[in-house]
């Protein structure tokens, strides 16, 4: 029992490499059709729909690429085994998940205060588009803070 609680301990202690990057917890996040869906899903549909105040969405389709780029990024330099087991990695990652939690969590309340300002005016069919795009960028945010959170916990633990 003592082993297994320690192997846990370690094993969120480092970044993992290779392969184990798709077996761990927090890490797992970061798999393109978990990370990528809710992002991707924000970017189509704000880039579908009518733009009503082009800076707010610009930063919402700003957000959804930047976070995908660096997901994926990432997702790559952790697959190749780059970090070598450093501790400047996991500090990097509790970063980015950060930057990225605090960024969708932006946009997110961004694009739900437009499709409430302009309800009134939106066709029928965009205005449901814009919901959906809510809908979604809240559920990349969770994802995002629930890495985040987690990522903490290795870096407090390396």
């Amino acid at each position: 029992r003592e082993r297994l609680a320690m192997s846990s301990a370690t094993s969120t202690a480092s970044l993992p490499s290779g392969l184990a990057v798709l077996t761990t917890f927090p890490d797992v996040l970061f798999i393109p059709e978990i990370v990528s869906i809710f992002g991707g899903l924000v970017w189509i549909l704000v880039a579908s729909t009518t733009v009503m105040v082009p800076m707010a969405q610009g930063w919402i389709m700003f957000v959804s690429v930047f976070c995908f780029v660096m997901s994926i990024s990432l997702l790559c330099l952790y697959l190749c085994g780059v970090h070598g087991g450093s501790r400047s990695w996991v500090t990097l990652d509790a970063f980015c998940q950060g930057t990225a939690a605090l960024f969708y969590l932006s946009a997110a309340v961004l694009e739900a205060y437009i499709t409430y300002n302009y309800s009134n005016t939106l066709l029928y069919t965009i205005y449901k588009e814009n919901i959906a795009a809510v809908v979604f960028a809240f559920l990349a945010t969770l994802m995002y803070v629930i890495h985040k959170v987690y990522s903490l916990l290795r870096w407090k633990s390396s």
